[in-house]
């Protein structure tokens, strides 16, 4: 069982801003039914790229549901240049913290308003950049680098905590192993 705080219950059980949104101008998704978790974020802008409205809808687990609902409260009046700042561990923090195994649940929220963003920029994001290195859930090896760095990763259980790459048949550890120990050797020199 998950040690939820309240505050990931409160989200979990009485979600915010939960829907689809008809005259957004800005979405952007993450995550994929395959994994378990996406989530569909949608964004009201005005001419002076300020969120005016925001709503979601997620399939997953209770921290999706939660990560999500914590994300449109707290980007909800930013401008679209501060909302770009918002980082998993925002979202995190906001709800009172995740299991460790959750935290992938924030950094799709995270991705999500990433997309949105460039979406209501004109700006085409690459949908997977870099090498595949987890073909169970699909992450690259230029994700697990950025979510390394942000988050000061050291080992390969917390990057699956993070993007559950490793999670499925376990064939990518070595190479997720590898990629850790080249951006932390990196960040030495």
């Amino acid at each position: 069982m998950w040690d939820y705080t309240d505050k990931v219950k409160e989200h979990f059980l009485k979600p915010r801003n939960v829907g689809e949104m008809e005259d957004a101008n800005a979405i952007g998704e993450s995550g994929s039914l395959n994994c378990g978790d996406a989530l569909k974020l949608f964004l009201k802008v005005n001419e002076n790229e300020r969120i005016t409205d925001v709503t979601f809808m997620t399939f997953g687990c209770a921290s999706a549901v939660a990560s999500s609902s914590a994300l449109t409260e707290i980007i909800k009046g930013m401008t679209l240049d501060d909302a770009s700042k918002v980082t998993n561990d925002d979202i995190s923090d906001y709800l009172g913290g995740l299991p460790k195994a959750k935290m992938h649940c924030s950094v799709m929220g995270q991705s999500a308003l990433k997309k949105a963003i460039a979406n209501y920029r004109g700006v085409q994001i690459m949908a997977k950049p870099g090498k595949l290195v987890c073909e169970c859930f699909e992450v690259t090896d230029l994700e697990i680098i950025a979510v390394v760095k942000e988050n000061g990763i050291k080992t390969t259980e917390i990057v699956t905590d993070y993007l559950k790459a490793g999670g499925g048949c376990g064939q990518c550890l070595d190479r997720i192993e590898e990629i850790l120990e080249s951006v932390n050797a990196e960040g030495k020199v």
